[in-house]
């Protein structure tokens, strides 16, 4: 895997998903972290995941790779260049209590293996995006399907938004958000990402 310097995520940047979770509906976008260390490409191979802290839930989700820092006037074929898809594993229960006490969700978002991502793919083009449906496949059964046409803030509103408050240079990857669907991961359950009808990679869970 490329080195990767940043990885920026966004929560609740699908109505339906922040509805299901029985969430607000945010008016600006929710960014969080992972470590980089929680970076794990799936290539077809078994992933370890913890399997003694609650439920853990797949959120999937379209990453683009931020290809030049940021300056005005900049278009998204010049900030993106590369997309893969992903997971960002979330431990529910976890995150449940942290939101409780009003505590980070470092512990529910950031062990090691929660941020799944395919290889890259050069970027098509924010129309060729709006045009085609990503969709991760559970044990050969469709778990959750989307597409960024229904997000809160599109791809130029949080790359702008994370310039703003953080930084984004080359090498950052941009976790966009999850649609509705999510759900648990049992031990042994085959994870495929499907971007159209392409299969860009997958890999099995295993709950330790």
């Amino acid at each position: 895997m490329e080195q990767i310097r940043n990885i920026y995520c966004v929560g609740r940047n699908y109505k339906l998903h922040a509805e299901e979770l029985g969430n607000d509906v945010p008016t600006k976008p929710m960014i969080f972290g992972k470590p980089t260390h929680s970076l794990i490409e799936a290539a077809g191979e078994e992933i370890d995941l913890p399997g003694t802290r609650g439920e853990l839930h797949y959120e999937t989700e379209l990453i683009i790779h931020i290809a030049r820092p940021y300056e005005a006037g900049v278009t998204l074929d010049q900030m993106v260049d590369k997309i893969a898809l992903g997971i960002d594993f979330t431990l529910r229960d976890v995150q449940s209590e942290l939101k409780k006490k009003g505590h980070p969700w470092l512990l529910a978002k950031g062990f090691k293996n929660s941020a799944i991502l395919t290889s890259f793919h050069p970027f098509p083009g924010l129309e060729a995006c709006l045009q085609t449906d990503f969709t991760l496949l559970k044990n050969g059964e469709q778990a959750q399907r989307g597409n960024i046409r229904n997000v809160i803030f599109d791809l130029m509103t949080l790359i702008q938004y994370i310039s703003e408050h953080f930084r984004l240079e080359k090498g950052d990857i941009i976790y966009t958000g999850t649609p509705e669907g999510v759900g648990p991961v049992s031990d042994g359950d085959v994870l495929s990402f499907m971007w159209g009808d392409e299969n860009w990679g997958e890999f099995t869970a295993r709950l330790r």
